[in-house]
């Protein structure tokens, strides 16, 4: 990882620096390296840093814990996607409280032109996976990537379909990224790797409900 994303990684590790205030951060300075850089002064004259933000930024702990951050990823495989990048979802940049940085586990790429999600209830109804089928076998000339959340139900009954029709899938996991969540989904998630990909909310050993 070069200099500048381990910069913008360890802005992420800063306390009480979100989304909004990274993008506004990198906005003011002009780079995640020049944030760090910046005087202590430089810093209190940006909108949304105090005192005690702006001395976690000049403390080393950000970056320490960015390093550790890149060697957990590389050990499970993770991509790490900044929102100044090529390849992060362009959609979401239209969103204002966007994540300013994703997981993502897979090949695939993230900004196909056609896109479908599909969710529904955990407690699937045989009608209920007979329209997924429909929707999703109706949708095979069309060469869409399917999204879901690999939860139990309607969910995994989708990415399911998708893989028997030879559709991308990708899923937004509700844990961590090196934890597949329902555990009894974890082969599928294994083969939507290959052409898909799984991008977590959240950073490590987080499971969901």
């Amino acid at each position: 990882m070069d200099e500048n994303r381990l910069y913008l990684l360890a802005l992420h590790f800063v306390p009480g620096v979100g989304n909004q205030l990274i993008r506004q951060l990198i906005s003011y300075c002009g780079s995640a390296e020049q944030v760090f850089n910046a005087r202590h002064a430089q810093l209190l004259r940006i909108p949304g840093i105090g005192e005690v933000t702006a001395r976690s930024i000049k403390s080393a702990v950000p970056i320490q814990m960015a390093e550790d951050e890149v060697r957990l990823a590389d050990k499970c495989g993770a991509s790490l996607l900044f929102y100044l990048d090529d390849q992060y979802p362009s959609r979401l940049k239209d969103v204002g409280d966007a994540p300013t940085l994703l997981y993502v586990r897979g090949t695939a790429a993230l900004n196909d032109a056609r896109v479908v999600a599909i969710v529904g209830t955990r407690h699937a109804t045989d009608y209920g996976k007979f329209c997924v089928e429909e929707i999703v076998s109706g949708l095979v000339p069309y060469g869409v990537t399917i999204v879901s959340g690999l939860a139990y139900g309607i969910d995994i009954h989708a990415h399911k379909m998708a893989l028997s029709h030879g559709l991308r899938t990708h899923a937004v996991l509700g844990s961590g990224v090196d934890v597949i969540y329902p555990h009894v989904h974890r082969d599928t998630a294994v083969r939507m790797l290959g052409t898909g990909a799984c991008s977590p909310k959240a950073r490590w050993h987080q499971a969901g409900a």
